[in-house]
């Protein structure tokens, strides 16, 4: 019985690590091209965290709650940033290696409102 326990434990605590989207390794972006809010960044965030993934629309209450707006990415874009290159987010889909640079470079290149 202490066998079989054991065992179940095991194949539920693989099954659940199998299915985690964060796979363990930690993304690092190509930052040698500038990138801006308005023609890089809010187009990733939109299409695959707030308006059509939904996760992030308005009146949200997941994670951060809503990224609609600037302030709104703009305030949590620290974790916006760890997510994206943990690989925890979007849920619903992943992202390129060029949507990924596009809001990381942006953070990190100061997050304006460009």
């Amino acid at each position: 019985m202490k066998k079989t326990a054991i065992f179940i434990l095991s194949l539920t605590l693989l099954i659940i690590n199998a299915c985690s989207k964060n796979n363990g390794s930690d993304y690092t972006a190509d930052c040698s091209v500038a990138k801006t809010f308005s023609a890089d960044a809010d187009p990733v965030i939109q299409t695959y965290c707030a308006t059509n993934a939904g996760c992030h629309g308005s009146g949200s209450s997941h994670g951060p709650g809503a990224l609609t707006t600037y302030s709104q990415i703009y305030n949590n874009r620290s974790a916006i940033r760890t997510s994206i290159v943990n690989g925890s987010m979007p849920q619903s889909g992943t992202l390129s290696s060029s949507q990924k640079n596009a809001v990381i470079c942006w953070i990190d290149a100061g997050a304006t409102n460009n």
